[in-house]
């Protein structure tokens, strides 16, 4: 019996644990942090032996095979360790592909990939297929593929997930976009987070297709130098295109195999050029599975967004409060600043993944009328923008952060908490950061 170290006890690695059990495999889980009560209950009902506070290396080293969870980096002791063994060490992604012949649409990209999982999987649900929804957002693939094996998958995929894949290919992959996150994993080479994203297309062939951003000159330009097997399917909100997705007179046009539909964007739920272009990925790849035309106007007209991504919370005395949480890096939160139409109160700030905030000068100039920070450490948010905005406040507390808005904001403005960083100074994860901005205005 082939023995299957799973390192990580969070939804990922449980998934793979009762998936790798169904399968045959003895299984072993180990986390070196403390497994939340619902996990523990769940592989206590599956009989399936587990660790927390630690990582045992002799029950560990003696794997043929190792699930690595997608936080756990490559320098950990245990994981040099299995690698010097010559132990394959892989994602989760790549082990639950290997138990199902469903039909996979990949997402991935640093900004923009839960709106399009999530605007995918509802136009694929919306026209009657058995789709499951999975990966980086939600309920683990692996579980899925144990429990209730659908016809398509629909995954958000991270970087980290496609660093531990072998042969994982989906017949249709998305690449919304690249700039530069998370470098602090990638020897803060950018080019390493940029192979490590077109992973996705490594083992596609010529029947296989890739929707990516046609606007985005880092993809452009990697394509050039390393071809891909798959079809190309760009998208553009810049310029015409023979195949693909393209904006002119503010319709949508998508065109694949001689097949033409065009939607107006005034019919579009998600507002911002962003949104449209998550709606261009998602809906060339609704169109590749031949769903009908109709299907896919109603959806993209009924589909509600991500949580905490642009999200309107309230309207309070004429002011708009919008929770864009999930805007963990300068790139997401220059989408949302772009499609802010009226006076803008920022709450900005939290653990920075080495901003740089330049590109941000030109919408905060023209947009921004205060910014309030929001970390332990503001330092870098006050130099940048002390110059351009002419009032620029620290707190430390979200109740704090909004009480401070409430009283700068006028009629017609809009309150923005779109932070550019990462939560974990002063919240659990970004969830609890937007939870606790709702529940802020809510109080006012």
């Amino acid at each position: 019996m082939e023995r299957l170290v799973v390192l990580g006890g969070g939804e990922s690695g449980v998934g793979t644990a009762i998936l790798g059990q169904k399968e045959g495999f003895e299984v072993f889980v180990s986390d070196k942090g403390i497994i939340k009560e619902e996990y523990k209950k769940v592989l206590e009902h599956f009989e399936i032996d587990w660790e927390e506070r630690q990582h045992t290396e002799e029950k560990i080293l003696n794997a043929d095979l190792v699930m690595k969870s997608p936080g756990i980096p490559d320098k950990v002791p245990v994981v040099v360790k299995l690698k010097e063994k010559g132990v394959p060490i892989i994602s989760e992604i790549e082990f639950a592909s290997r138990y199902t012949k469903a039909t996979i649409i990949g997402i991935t990209g640093s900004n923009g990939k839960t709106t399009t999982t999530m605007l995918t999987n509802h136009i694929l649900k919306e026209g009657g297929l058995h789709v499951g929804m999975a990966g980086n957002i939600g309920d683990s693939y692996a579980k899925m593929v144990a429990e209730k094996d659908f016809d398509f998958y629909v995954l958000e995929i991270s970087s980290f997930q496609l660093d531990g894949i072998v042969d994982f290919k989906p017949h249709i992959a998305i690449l919304t976009n690249i700039t530069p996150d998370h470098l602090d994993r990638y020897e803060y080479k950018f080019e390493n987070y940029i192979a490590s994203k077109f992973r996705i297309a490594k083992n596609q062939t010529k029947e296989d297709y890739l929707i990516y951003d046609a606007d985005d000159e880092v993809i452009v330009q990697w394509l050039q130098k390393n071809p891909v097997q798959s079809k190309l399917l760009p998208f553009s909100i810049n310029r015409k295109l023979d195949e693909g997705a393209y904006l002119e007179n503010d319709k949508i046009i998508i065109k694949t195999q001689n097949n033409t539909i065009e939607m107006g964007t005034d019919a579009l739920a998600l507002e911002g050029k962003h949104n449209v272009k998550n709606t261009m990925a998602a809906t060339t790849a609704a169109k590749l599975i031949s769903i009908r035309k109709e299907t896919i106007r109603r959806s993209i007209e009924n589909f509600q967004g991500a949580e905490h991504r642009l999200e309107k919370v309230l309207k309070i005395h004429h002011v708009q409060y919008v929770n864009d949480s999930k805007a963990t890096n300068v790139n997401a939160t220059y989408y949302a600043l772009d499609s802010m139409k009226t006076p803008t109160v920022w709450i900005v700030g939290g653990v920075d993944k080495g901003n740089d905030y330049k590109e941000l000068m030109p919408l905060v100039r023209e947009k921004v009328k205060a910014i309030i920070c929001l970390g332990t450490d503001n330092s870098k948010i006050k130099d940048a923008f002390g110059n351009v905005v002419d009032l620029v406040v620290e707190t430390f507390a979200m109740d704090e952060a909004v009480k401070v808005a409430y009283k700068i904001a006028e009629r017609g403005d809009t309150v923005l908490l779109s932070p550019a960083c990462a939560s974990f100074d002063l919240f659990k994860n970004y969830e609890d950061r937007g939870k606790q901005f709702k529940e802020a205005v809510k109080k006012l």
